[in-house]
């Protein structure tokens, strides 16, 4: 069973509008599928290495998602 987790952020103004524009022409994709790809993608790059036990089921989870969010289909 997935469960979400609703996040507030700010972000800067210039990215903001980055966003929006990329969204208003990829119609497949919304604010939460970004959001979700950035954060795994990110926790895969940078997530913890020296907990071997921890950082291997944190990354097969953040994998998991991230691929999950790339290749949805609509």
């Amino acid at each position: 069973m997935t469960h979400s987790v609703s996040i507030l952020a700010e972000i800067p103004e210039e990215l903001h509008e980055s966003l929006k524009n990329y969204l208003e022409t990829h119609p497949n994709w919304d604010y939460d599928s970004v959001f979700a790809a950035a954060l795994s993608f990110f926790l895969l790059q940078n997530g913890e290495k020296n907990k071997i036990n921890n950082a291997s089921q944190n990354n097969r989870v953040c994998a998991q998602v991230y691929l999950e969010t790339l290749f949805r289909q609509s």
